[in-house]
């Protein structure tokens, strides 16, 4: 079957959904994602994706459905549609929220499926916000703040925000994880963060590239001691940031580059 690439699809455990499936999902905020993008049907990444969504609903079901099962659901929504496309994978539970009865039962996988993205050409402006996701290493849904401040930041001339924790050091972006450069390292913030897919398979290709990076506390006054900045998510490995708050940087295309090189050395999986 050939899907139109800007047609959005939704599968429930590998199965069309209906409309008395999906109704009652509008707006509920108990469940977990990943997200990723299918490029002639294959995914980079997708031993990272599993282990999130496993790891995930451990935490927050005690529970986990079960790996080869979730990939022939993702297999489904990918043969379903066009070579090219984005890929979400919902995990939460038929029982809802506000309930201990989410806490038994069988789980659940809401697959959707939609025009393939890159993200936005950059560079970014980032305005710095005092906030701390709750939960931040599990990429859940339900996060408002992230789109509150994604407004204040362009309210106030921003193109988006980046996060500053209590301890006054910088953690990630609204939906993006933040990564520096000094010239010879990649410098990760060491905070409460979201470990993105697209964070971990850059840094596993820099250390099989032999390039140097660290994790390091960066506040807003380190920012004046680096070369560069940039931010990642699973539509690309690095979008330069020009400005951070009052902190302007260079461009820095040989780190740019270097983010985008290490991307193309991972490999991509027919599922």
């Amino acid at each position: 079957m050939s899907a139109n690439v800007n047609t959005v699809q939704a599968h429930i455990n590998g199965q069309p959904a209906t409309l008395s499936e999906l109704i009652p999902l509008a707006f509920a905020g108990f469940a977990h994602f990943t997200a990723m993008q299918v490029r002639d049907r294959k995914v980079k990444g997708l031993d990272l994706h599993l282990d999130r969504l496993r790891n995930a609903s451990i935490d927050f079901f005690g529970r986990a459905i079960a790996d080869k099962q979730l990939l022939s659901y993702i297999r489904t929504a990918i043969d379903e549609g066009p070579k090219d496309q984005s890929l979400t994978v919902t995990i939460f539970s038929r029982n809802g929220e506000f309930t201990a009865a989410s806490m038994d039962g069988e789980l659940t996988a809401l697959i959707r499926t939609g025009a393939p993205s890159n993200g936005p050409v950059g560079p970014l402006r980032l305005g710095t916000v005092a906030h701390e996701r709750p939960l931040a290493a599990i990429k859940h849904v339900g996060e408002s703040g992230k789109t509150f401040y994604l407004h204040q930041a362009i309210r106030q001339g921003f193109d988006d925000a980046a996060f500053v924790d209590s301890h006054g050091h910088l953690s990630e972006a609204t939906i993006w994880n933040l990564v520096f450069w000094d010239g010879e390292a990649v410098i990760w913030p060491q905070a409460e963060i979201l470990q993105g897919t697209m964070m971990s398979i850059i840094q596993r290709q820099l250390d099989r590239l032999g390039v140097p990076q660290r994790h390091e506390a960066i506040t807003t006054e380190r920012l004046r001691e680096l070369s560069g900045a940039a931010v990642m998510n699973s539509w690309t490995p690095g979008i330069t940031v020009t400005v951070i708050d009052s902190t302007a940087f260079a461009e820095a295309k040989p780190f740019i580059n270097l983010l985008h090189n290490a991307y193309q050395a991972e490999p991509a999986n027919f599922i």
